[in-house]
């Protein structure tokens, strides 16, 4: 399983049009193949910055499958113009012990 981080910095006028943006991209994400689970939290010092985590099965699930996708081009217009700056995205795996 790979997990996807992405921080996001919204423009601070804009975070309840985010929220509201976001509960309807979720669906989008949630409806892709390779797709586990995901969650948004919203920073305690800074509210106009959340962190974005997404569990996919494997990287390309994210990187060709859903960023490659139709879906995709609906989530860009959805969430793409809150964001400043644009954030950078990170996929991440469990250390094995």
């Amino acid at each position: 399983m790979i997990l996807e981080v992405a921080i996001l910095n919204v423009i601070p006028n804009l975070t309840a049009e985010f929220e509201a943006a976001f509960a309807k991209a979720q669906q989008i994400i949630a409806s892709m193949e390779g797709y586990v689970s995901h969650q948004l939290q919203k920073c305690i010092e800074d509210p106009a910055k959340y962190i974005l985590l997404v569990n996919w099965t494997d990287l390309e699930a994210h990187t060709l499958g859903f960023r490659g996708s139709e879906e995709y081009q609906e989530w860009k217009v959805l969430l793409h113009h809150f964001y400043e700056p644009f954030p950078t995205v990170e996929h991440f795996e469990k250390v094995k012990s």
